[in-house]
C-alpha cells in the first residue's frame, strides 16, 4: 500500500468513530429570503486571486450549508452557504459547494475533500446548520438527521473531530481553515448544571472558528446568520491576516447581538493567512447589506435545544405570539423574558400597536380582575418540544426533532387567582338522556361525554421523547365518561354567564364552537367545580393515564390510525386542512377515534389531573393520577393546531404551570360512570 492509500484508510477510520446519544430540536429564521448573490452564476474571470500552480498556493474549499431540515429548517444556513461559497472563489478558492446535505452526502464529500487536500495547500471547511457542543465535542447535523429520539438524532450527526482528523494528514504547504456557524450549545445538560461542552483539541497548523463560545447560542439576521453577515464583510477588505479578521469579525458581532453572542477561535497556525493580498481591490459584497450585519431577528436560532428547557420554552411562547395583533401577548412575553431573545422586537410591536390604538388595551397584564369581569389572558406557552425540545421549541418539538410550546417555572408564574364563588347548582330540569353509541349529557349546555370501557394498555413509549419513557403496563379497572369534544368556548360562555368561570380574552371573536383556550390548569378546576354543583356529578379532569388511554382508541399504534401521518386525520399546521394559523378549527371538524373522541390529536392542548414528572419511573399502574403536594407544575397532552405532525402521537406530553394562561391550552372533561 503507498502513502496516499494509507492516509485514506486513516480518514475511513475516523469517519467511523461512534458518536454520543443526544436530542435534535427545533428552530427556525422567519424571514423571507430573498436570491442572494451567490447563487448566480460564477464567471472565473472574476475571481481575485486564482489558485496557483504551486501546491503551496492552492486553496481547496468545501461549503456545506444546511437548512432543510424537516422539522426546523433554517432558511438562512442556505443562503449563507450560497454567499461564502461565492465569496471563497471570488478569493481564489476551488469550492465544493453543498446544500440540505445528508449523512451520506457530508461523508462522501469530506473524503473527496481530503483527497483534493493529499495534494498540498490550503483547506478551508465551512458549515452553517444546526450544530451543538456535547461532551463528546462540537457535532454538526445532516438534514436526514432523526428527529423524534434524542439518541438518533446525535448518532447522526457528525463530528468535529472527524473532520479535523480528515484535513490533517501531512502535505506541502499545509494549512487548515474550520469556519462553523452554528450554536455550542450542550443540548442535554442542564442549564443550572453550568456544564461547558467539551473542546475539540485543534491539529498543527490549523484554525477552528466558530460562530459562538462553548455552551453559547448563534444568532440570524434577515438573510444571513449574524456570525457570517460580518464574516462576508472582513473577508472582503484586503490585507487582513487571519487574526486580525477574526477579532474584527468577533467584535462585530459582540457589538451587533450587544455581547450575548461571543465567538471564539482555537487556532494552531504558525503564520498569518491573508485571504486577499494588500493590493488587491475588495470584492463587491452581492446580496448582502449593511442591514444583514447589523440587525438580529432571531437569537440561538442554530441551536439543538432541549425540549424541557428554558430556551425550547421561550422559542415556543415566541412561536405562539408572534403574528398576534394584542398588545397583551407582547406585554404577557415581556413579563416573562424581560431581556429574551425576542424583547426588542416584542418592544417594537408594542410600540406600534399602543401608537395605533393608544385606549384599547386593559390595564397591565399583571394586574387581577375582577371574577366576573373580563380578563385578559397573562399567556405563556406549553413548556416541554418541547420543544421538544419536546418545542419548543420553537421548537421546538420531537425528537422528532420537537419542541413543545414554552413553559415557565413556577417562580415565574402569576400567583394563581382567587376562586371565583361559586354559585348554587341550577340542576337541569330534564333528566339526563343518554344517547345512542354510550353518549352521555349531564345537562343541556354540558360536554358530551363518552363512556369508556374498562381495559388495559401500554402507556409511553420507549422509542420517543425521554419524558415518555419508560413504556408501562396500565390497567384502568373501572369504565368513565370523558368529553367527546374539547370544551367548547359556548360551554365555557354557560360558566361565565352563571359566574363560575372567568371570562376568556378574546372569546367574542370566536367561533362558540370551536374549543375554549386561553385556559390556565385553575380555570379548569373552576369549570368542573361548577359543572359538579350544576349537575350533581363528580366531575373531573382526566388522569394522564385515562388520557391517553381514551386517546388511543383501544390501539396500540403511534396514531390512533396507525404508524404514519395521515392527512385531514388532526388539526394541525402539517395535517392538511382544514386548517387556520390564528385558531383551531371547531371541535368535531375531523374523525373521531375508535372510541368516538374527537381532536385526541392538535386542536388544543387539553389540561389533566396530574403533576409534572420529567419520565414515568415509578408511575401508578392502575390509572390514578400522580400528584405530589403543593405541585404547581401540570401535564398538558395532545399537541395543538399550532405544532407540526411530530407533535400528533398518542404519546406526547409536556408541562405547564398550573396559574399560567396561554392561547394553545383547553381541556376536556371527565367523571365517574354511575
Amino acid at each position: 500500500m503507498d502513502l496516499r492509500q494509507f492516509r485514506t484508510g486513516l480518514r475511513f477510520a475516523a469517519a467511523l468513530l461512534a458518536l454520543c446519544s443526544c436530542l435534535a430540536s427545533y428552530t427556525a429564521a422567519a424571514a423571507p429570503a430573498p436570491t442572494p448573490a451567490a447563487s448566480l452564476p460564477f464567471d472565473p474571470s472574476s475571481a481575485l486571486a486564482a489558485p496557483a500552480a504551486d501546491a503551496h498556493d492552492r486553496r481547496i474549499a468545501l461549503v456545506i450549508g444546511n437548512g432543510g431540515y424537516a422539522l426546523a429548517p433554517l432558511r438562512n444556513a442556505v443562503n449563507d452557504a450560497r454567499a461564502m461559497a461565492a465569496m471563497l472563489r471570488r478569493l481564489g478558492f476551488d469550492v465544493t459547494h453543498l446544500e440540505d446535505a445528508t449523512q451520506a452526502r457530508m461523508r462522501q464529500a469530506l473524503r473527496e475533500f481530503g483527497q483534493r487536500l493529499d495534494d498540498g495547500g490550503t483547506g478551508l471547511f465551512y458549515f452553517a446548520g444546526h450544530g451543538a457542543g456535547v461532551a463528546g465535542g462540537t457535532r454538526l447535523l445532516p438534514v436526514d438527521a432523526a428527529g423524534r429520539a434524542a439518541q438518533t438524532g446525535m448518532d447522526d450527526a457528525l463530528a468535529l473531530r472527524e473532520i479535523l482528523n480528515g484535513m490533517a494528514v501531512p502535505r506541502p504547504g499545509k494549512r487548515n481553515l474550520v469556519i462553523l456557524d452554528i450554536c455550542l450549545n450542550n443540548p442535554f445538560e442542564s442549564r443550572s448544571a453550568g456544564s461547558i461542552p467539551a473542546r475539540d483539541p485543534v491539529p498543527e497548523e490549523t484554525l477552528v472558528a466558530y460562530a459562538t463560545a462553548p455552551g453559547g447560542f448563534a444568532a440570524d439576521g434577515p438573510r444571513h446568520g449574524t456570525y457570517t453577515a460580518q464574516l462576508l464583510r472582513a473577508l472582503g477588505e484586503p490585507g487582513l491576516g487571519h487574526s486580525q479578521l477574526f477579532r474584527r469579525v468577533g467584535l462585530a458581532v459582540r457589538h451587533a447581538t450587544e455581547g450575548r453572542q461571543q465567538p471564539w477561535v482555537a487556532s494552531t497556525l504558525s503564520a498569518e493567512f491573508r485571504f486577499l493580498p494588500q493590493d488587491t481591490p475588495a470584492p463587491a459584497l452581492l446580496g448582502s447589506s449593511d442591514a444583514d450585519a447589523g440587525t438580529v431577528i432571531e437569537w440561538r436560532s442554530r441551536a439543538i435545544l432541549p425540549k424541557d428547557s428554558d430556551e425550547q420554552f421561550e422559542l415556543s411562547f415566541w412561536e405562539s405570539i408572534k403574528d398576534s395583533t394584542h398588545a397583551s401577548d407582547y406585554e404577557a412575553y415581556l413579563n416573562t423574558y424581560p431581556n429574551g431573545r425576542f424583547a426588542a422586537l416584542a418592544k417594537a410591536r408594542l410600540a406600534r400597536l399602543r401608537a395605533a390604538a393608544p385606549k384599547a388595551e386593559p390595564p397591565s397584564v399583571t394586574q387581577p380582575a375582577p371574577a366576573k369581569a373580563p380578563e385578559k389572558a397573562a399567556e405563556k406557552p406549553p413548556e416541554k418540544p418541547a420543544a421538544a425540545e419536546r418545542p419548543a421549541i420553537s421548537e421546538r418539538p420531537a425528537q422528532r426533532p420537537r419542541q413543545p410550546p414554552p413553559a415557565q417555572d413556577a417562580a415565574q408564574a402569576r400567583p394563581a387567582p382567587a376562586p371565583t364563588p361559586v354559585p348554587a347548582a341550577v340542576p337541569d330540569s330534564r333528566p339526563a338522556p343518554r344517547q345512542a353509541g354510550g353518549e352521555i349529557r349531564d345537562c343541556q349546555q354540558c360536554p358530551i361525554l363518552v363512556s369508556i370501557p374498562a381495559g388495559s394498555f401500554t402507556m409511553g413509549s420507549n422509542t420517543g421523547d425521554p419524558s415518555e419513557k419508560p413504556a408501562h403496563h396500565v390497567t384502568i379497572a373501572k369504565p368513565f365518561a370523558i368529553g367527546k369534544l374539547e370544551v367548547t368556548v359556548e360551554q365555557w360562555d354557560a360558566c361565565v354567564d352563571a359566574g363560575g368561570c372567568p371570562r376568556l380574552a378574546g372569546s367574542e371573536q370566536r367561533s362558540k364552537k370551536s374549543p375554549a383556550r386561553d385556559i390556565s390548569w385553575d380555570d379548569a378546576q373552576q369549570y368542573v367545580k361548577w359543572l359538579s354543583q350544576v349537575t350533581g356529578k363528580p366531575y373531573r379532569l382526566p388522569t394522564e393515564a385515562e388520557w391517553e388511554y381514551a386517546a388511543r382508541g383501544g390501539t396500540g399504534s403511534r396514531y390512533w390510525w396507525g404508524e404514519q401521518m395521515r392527512p385531514k386525520m388532526a388539526n394541525c399546521k402539517e395535517c392538511g386542512d382544514p386548517w387556520d394559523k390564528d385558531g383551531p378549527v371547531d371541535a368535531g371538524t375531523f374523525p373521531p377515534n375508535p372510541f368516538g373522541l374527537h381532536d385526541v390529536n392538535g386542536s388544543v392542548w387539553e389540561w389533566v389531573a396530574d403533576c409534572w414528572r420529567n419520565n414515568y419511573a415509578g408511575a401508578p399502574g392502575d390509572g390514578r393520577a400522580w400528584e405530589q403536594p403543593n405541585c404547581r407544575t401540570r401535564v398538558i397532552r395532545g399537541g395543538s393546531w399550532r405544532e407540526g405532525a411530530s407533535y400528533m402521537p398518542s404519546t406526547t406530553r409536556f408541562k405547564y404551570d398550573a396559574s399560567v394562561r396561554q392561547m394553545q391550552n383547553g381541556f376536556r372533561v371527565a367523571r365517574p360512570l354511575d
